[in-house]
């Protein structure tokens, strides 16, 4: 048995809303009124697609289709969906974690052309680190 709630279309709808998927067309180029078609695109390329009855209402799934669209069409966990559901928290499909603040281009370009930093040098330094050593160049230190 379960320690989940028995999963209705509503809740995958809301899902899909919170994860951020896009509603997409039939092949006829008219939105469907069978289902909401919902697709995702993944850092690794592939696209995901999945689709909730219509309308969106409290109707239960069974657990032999709910295993099905868990697995085959959002691609998580049962505990991903839930957090998903209900607090908002997306499940991590390996977006690159942003960046740190990049460097200029020009401090880039005084610090290797100027300064006589090497490349893997200037790679490792924060914009603080770069802005500093530029200052001790041209002060003379």
């Amino acid at each position: 048995m379960s320690d989940w709630p028995t999963p209705a279309r509503a809740d995958h709808a809301k899902f899909c809303e919170n994860e951020g998927w896009r509603v997409v067309r039939d092949a006829r180029g008219r939105t469907g009124t069978h289902h909401l078609t919902y697709e995702l695109d993944l850092p690794d390329g592939r696209t995901l697609r999945t689709r909730v009855s219509h309308p969106p209402d409290r109707t239960d799934y069974g657990v032999s289709i709910w295993s099905h669209i868990l697995r085959d069409q959002l691609a998580v966990s049962e505990a991903e969906f839930w957090a998903c559901v209900r607090g908002g928290d997306p499940p991590d499909r390996g977006r690159a974690a942003a960046p740190p603040e990049a460097l200029p281009s020009e401090v880039v370009y005084l610090l290797i052309h100027r300064v006589g930093v090497a490349e893997d040098e200037v790679a490792a330094m924060s914009k603080e680190q770069a802005i500093a050593r530029l200052n001790a160049y041209w002060s003379g230190g």
